[in-house]
């Protein structure tokens, strides 16, 4: 892909990069991050790719790079390669994502209450309810754009026939991670012992009414995303919001 093409505008201060493939235990999941620049022009950089030289000079073309987020602890692979591009950036993460990479410099661990850094833009929730997997999920107020990393995954049919293997999309399938069902994974859904709060987390950003919804894997949302996430999270039990 050209250099130029990489960028996709998305609304207002808000661009999301397509990324390589990475295995996960051996099933490739396409990628993908978002930038967000914040009211005094600093950019807030979601689950960051893969990086070259190409997309780093085109992210620093929008603004200075100031906040490198991990959403969860599966999604470090490339933090160390950004931290070090862009030193002056603060790195974020969970507390698990801390945990798990604790040769790195994070900042505070997040949780519920965005920093102040981004508080009054970004809103932000905190899933927990799975000892597998907690995810800080993102709530980009200007726009309502929800950001969820792997709570909810909808690979689209072309990406699994050129990547996954027949047995393998029988799986998905099965696993309700395809474009047509956009779940959490069955091994979280599953793990899900903590069923009031991981419901009253995703019941929160679900109330802030999102309109677009992108996920790291899968096919994005770009109308009606509470619609979405209600149907993506029916195995949670959350209720229908009220619209305005």
């Amino acid at each position: 892909m050209p250099p130029r093409e990489r960028l996709e505008h998305v609304d207002t201060n808000v661009w999301l990069v397509e990324g390589p493939p990475v295995s996960f235990y051996g099933f490739p999941y396409p990628t993908r991050m978002v930038i967000i620049r914040l009211p005094d022009g600093a950019l807030w950089v979601w689950s960051p790719i893969a990086l070259d030289d190409a997309l780093a000079e085109q992210v620093a073309s929008l603004g200075p790079v100031a906040h490198l987020v991990s959403p969860n602890k599966l999604h470090h692979l490339s933090l160390a390669a950004w931290q070090a591009a862009f030193p002056e950036a603060e790195l974020w993460g969970p507390p698990s994502t801390l945990r798990k990479r604790s040769d790195l410099r994070f900042a505070a661990p997040l949780g519920d209450a965005p920093p102040a850094a981004w508080r009054g833009t970004i809103e932000q929730v905190w899933f927990r309810g799975s000892p597998l997997l907690d995810e800080v999920l993102f709530f980009h107020l200007p726009s309502r754009t929800a950001l969820l990393a792997d709570l909810s995954e909808a690979l689209d049919h072309g990406f699994l026939r050129r990547h996954w293997a027949p047995w393998q999309r029988a799986i998905a399938r099965a696993w309700g991670i395809t474009e047509s069902a956009g779940k959490a994974p069955l091994e979280v859904r599953l793990s899900t012992i903590h069923r009031r709060t991981a419901r009253a987390a995703v019941q929160r950003l679900i109330d802030l009414g999102p309109d677009k919804v992108i996920m790291a894997h899968g096919t994005w949302r770009r109308h009606d995303g509470q619609t979405f996430l209600e149907q993506s999270f029916a195995w949670l039990g959350v209720e229908r919001s009220p619209r305005g």
